[in-house]
């Protein structure tokens, strides 16, 4: 199942940009970042069976454990591609908000957009490794 960052802002040259090369290079399965303008840019439409994933602060704080199972099941599912979208400033739309699968948070307490990214990198990297059992989760 292809993972799909999907977010507003570029991240240029930083330590947060670092820190998701770091990850995505770990990462096994196939994963594809999207940066799109602050404001306008279109998401490109899916060609396969797929998921989104809002990052919102109003989403659902799950463990890590609970967040590989549910790439699992998405993924034992067909799924063939889960899009991890980070909005602007603003944050998403109501209707966007509606039509997700899922709204994750990364707790109560907001995070700058290039740290979240950089979490978000950690999180999918950690949570491949919980689904194949690799010691990462448990020794990191």
């Amino acid at each position: 199942m292809l993972l799909h960052v999907i977010a507003r802002g570029k991240i240029a040259r930083s330590p947060e940009a670092e820190l998701v090369a770091r990850y995505e290079k770990r990462l096994t399965w196939p994963v594809k970042f999207t940066e799109l303008p602050e404001s306008g840019g279109r998401i490109p439409d899916p060609q396969n069976p797929h998921k989104t994933v809002l990052l919102d602060e109003r989403g659902k704080d799950l463990s890590s454990e609970e967040f590989a199972a549910i790439l699992g099941r998405w993924r034992d599912n067909g799924t063939r591609e889960c899009r991890f979208v980070l909005g602007a400033a603003d944050g998403h739309s109501d209707e966007d908000r509606r039509e997700a699968d899922l709204l994750l948070a990364f707790g109560s307490a907001t995070w700058p957009h290039l740290l979240a990214r950089a979490m978000l990198a950690e999180q999918l990297y950690r949570a491949t490794t919980i689904l194949s059992g690799h010691p990462y989760h448990r020794s990191g």
